[in-house]
């Protein structure tokens, strides 16, 4: 057993929550989240995890328990929400580490080796998305739109994403058996996503989501260059990134580990103890 630690830091003047546990001084995990949801997502690969590395999961600002300024305080972009991440790990003294990363982790992730080209030691991306193939259209077309023109119509198609039934959705759809997935998880999101004002916050992120896609030659010329190792473990019903997208990283990652798993988006909630298994593998060989 080990004792996961629940703190806070002061980036940027915003304060920012994380989990972490392990020794001071094994190899690093930072475990990057996804859309609707925080580090809770991560709070029982942690403890499977920590008996070897030490394992830090930020919550992105206006997620979880991180702060969630307005719209008006804090300019919500994924540059915005990198640098936030990358000034937490200068603050904990991490310079070297592997990534996790899964739906909007991924963004975060690329430009952090982007920025940092050195600093990652491995990445496991699990639905976290790097390349144009990996977009399964119908769940994708309402933020297209969003995207092309801010009309009343457009945002509130986009708004049916904030609701708890979506929430709930983004947990059950692809998964084998639908009783292994605890309400708790999507309860849990859709509290956090109907604080007030926290609605705008989305939209925005959203809106910048844009911006994502255009990295992608950036990130496959680093993931050429770089040699670093990769593991994409995908639930293959993911109902937003395919198993294309897992695929593709093997056009550019040098001897990329691809696992396809019978799940959909939130994959640790319904097939941990395999994911664990493939990500404890890979890190020992390959990290």
């Amino acid at each position: 057993m080990v004792d996961v630690h629940h703190r806070f830091a002061t980036v940027g003047g915003r304060q920012v929550f994380y989990r972490e546990s392990g020794a001071p001084d094994a190899p690093v995990v930072v475990l990057l989240h996804g859309f609707p949801t925080s580090s809770f997502m991560f709070r029982n690969l942690i403890p499977e995890l920590a008996d070897r590395y030490r394992v830090i999961a930020p919550d992105f600002l206006g997620f979880g328990y991180s702060d969630a300024p307005s719209v008006e305080e804090f300019d919500y972009t994924f540059d915005a929400l990198a640098e936030s991440v990358a000034g937490l790990l200068a603050q904990l003294g991490v310079t070297r580490y592997a990534i996790y990363v899964q739906d909007y982790g991924a963004p975060v992730g690329w430009r952090l080796a982007l920025r940092d080209p050195q600093a990652l030691t491995a990445i496991i991306t699990q639905n976290g998305n790097g390349y144009d193939a990996g977009f399964v259209t119908d769940g994708w077309v309402p933020v297209w739109n969003y995207q092309r023109e801010q009309t009343p119509e457009t945002e509130t198609a986009l708004r049916q994403f904030l609701t708890l039934e979506a929430t709930r959705a983004q947990y059950l759809t692809g998964v084998p058996d639908e009783s292994v997935i605890s309400p708790d998880t999507w309860h849990h999101d859709y509290a956090l996503l109907s604080r007030p004002g926290n609605d705008r916050i989305q939209l925005k992120l959203f809106l910048d989501y844009a911006t994502n896609p255009k990295i992608y030659p950036a990130l496959h010329d680093y993931l050429r260059a770089s040699g670093v190792p990769v593991l994409a473990v995908w639930g293959d019903k993911d109902p937003f990134f395919g198993p294309d997208g897992a695929r593709a990283f093997a056009e550019d990652a040098a001897d990329a580990e691809i696992h396809l798993r019978d799940g959909g988006h939130f994959l640790l909630e319904s097939d941990l103890a395999a994911v664990t298994e493939l990500i404890r593998d890979f890190l020992s060989r390959r990290m």
